[in-house]
């Protein structure tokens, strides 16, 4: 049985093959749309961790209502982010009405924080993502292309996602720099000579502008 972790940002027993949900989403679109794919557990004193899937791997959910309200969600991000127990997923609502606020929280997350980021257009596409990432982590690591040699506890799939949203990068181009450049902070230090040979110049100052300008 999965147990309540100090503080909500330590190490979380989960079951194999399980999620442990923070208990304010019992009942939720989002809860209903796992149920009956994978195992979900309920748990009360999560916070600020919405997802458990393995013991040190969790998901920070920011709703739309969550982008328009403000900053807020970034306590939440820098609390796992401070955390060394923890690895972080952070899966946002983008839809029609937060699409203006994505930018910044993309920049926050993966810029600034270093955080894997994955955006969702409803709580259905959400659920759907999360099953995947559950059953990802459940296949041996030796038949499972997504799970990272080094790190292990977070699918390689988040990654890779993550670098397809920046801008001039896509699904195509997105592989070919994690083969050069396997994380968040090599990438956003590859100057442009370094990022040409792999996606082509235009894309490269794409690139190099999405991780140097402000937020």
């Amino acid at each position: 049985m999965a147990r309540n972790p100090p503080e909500g940002t330590g190490p979380m027993h989960v079951p194999f093959g399980h999620v442990v949900a923070n208990e304010k989403w019992r009942g939720s679109q989002l809860a209903q749309g796992m149920q009956g794919k994978i195992k979900i557990v309920f748990e009360d004193g999560l916070a600020p961790v919405d997802f458990y899937l393995s013991s040190r791997s969790c998901i920070l959910y920011v709703t739309e209502a969550d982008l328009v309200a403000g900053n807020g969600y970034r306590k939440r991000l820098v609390r796992v982010r401070n955390s060394s127990n923890l690895q972080g997923i952070v899966i946002v609502e983008k839809t029609q009405m937060s699409e203006q606020y994505f930018p910044a929280i993309q920049k926050f997350t993966v810029l600034d924080l270093g955080m894997v980021l994955l955006p969702v257009a409803s709580p259905m596409e959400a659920s759907s993502l999360i099953t995947q990432l559950v059953q990802e982590q459940t296949k041996e690591p030796s038949k499972n292309p997504f799970l990272s040699k080094k790190r292990g506890q977070i699918p390689e799939l988040s990654l890779l996602r993550t670098v397809q949203q920046i801008p001039g990068v896509g699904k195509v181009k997105a592989p070919l720099l994690l083969q050069k450049f396997p994380s968040i902070q090599q990438l956003s230090n590859a100057s442009v000579r370094e990022l040409e040979p792999v996606v082509g110049q235009a894309a490269a100052q794409h690139i190099q502008a999405f991780f140097t300008q402000p937020s």
